[in-house]
């Protein structure tokens, strides 16, 4: 009997201690998150800002931009699978551009990650290419942090350029008699970005007043 009592109490002492642990630990871990919360959203939103510095000029809006933004839900148009966000860039309250995640789904190695600045003036400001997995020293030109031409980045090319300048047929690479340029050896990357491109364009021209119009934060 004394045996077994000694046992009993050890494993309930042992189980007590196991629970204690668990809520301390629980316990600074939520406190060491709720610390450091608002580091981490200043980073990402940093991170953002950044990027989206890449397609569209600061100087061409004064709105809060990453705060008047819609929410989409899957839209095929732009390679968005399971949704995505557009922000809307404002000068004096006016329209000024749209920035939009987009995804080219026929990349040589997958999916290319895309964002998109187009002008109110139905105009591409800017793109780059935010994630993908193109062949290292081959395809991955199409971001412009490994393209070897620092001076001239392939995909500079598509900024200034409107559907006015390229019909929408046409935004695809020479060699499939489009108007982009690629590099030899590496078609599909380029392929896939100059028509995702062209369809993210079309799909802001198409939709610009709805989109500015929304109510920022909704689902459309």
């Amino acid at each position: 009997m004394s045996h077994r009592y000694t046992a009993a109490n050890t494993s309930l002492r042992t189980a007590g201690i196991m629970v204690l642990f668990t809520v301390t630990f629980t316990a600074v871990m939520s406190a060491t998150y709720d610390a450091t919360r608002p580091a981490i959203e200043a980073s990402a939103q940093e991170g953002k800002m950044r990027l989206i510095n890449e397609v569209l000029p600061p100087s061409s809006y004064d709105n809060g931009l990453l705060d008047d933004f819609v929410t989409l839900g899957p839209t095929p148009q732009l390679g968005l699978d399971d949704g995505g966000r557009i922000y809307r860039a404002r000068r004096a309250g006016a329209p000024a551009a749209l920035v939009l995640e987009a995804a080219a789904p026929d990349g040589y190695a997958g999916r290319i990650q895309l964002v998109v600045a187009v002008g109110a003036d139905g105009r591409v400001s800017g793109v780059r290419a935010v994630g993908h997995k193109e062949t290292p020293g081959l395809g991955d030109y199409i971001d412009p942090r490994k393209d070897r031409n620092k001076t001239q980045p392939w995909i500079g090319q598509f900024a200034g350029v409107s559907l006015a300048d390229v019909a929408a047929a046409k935004w695809t690479v020479k060699r499939d008699g489009g108007a982009f340029a690629y590099r030899i050896g590496a078609t599909i990357s380029a392929r896939a970005v100059s028509r995702a491109t062209g369809r993210v364009l079309e799909y802001a021209t198409e939709n610009r007043d709805a989109l500015f119009a929304a109510q920022s934060g909704s689902r459309i």
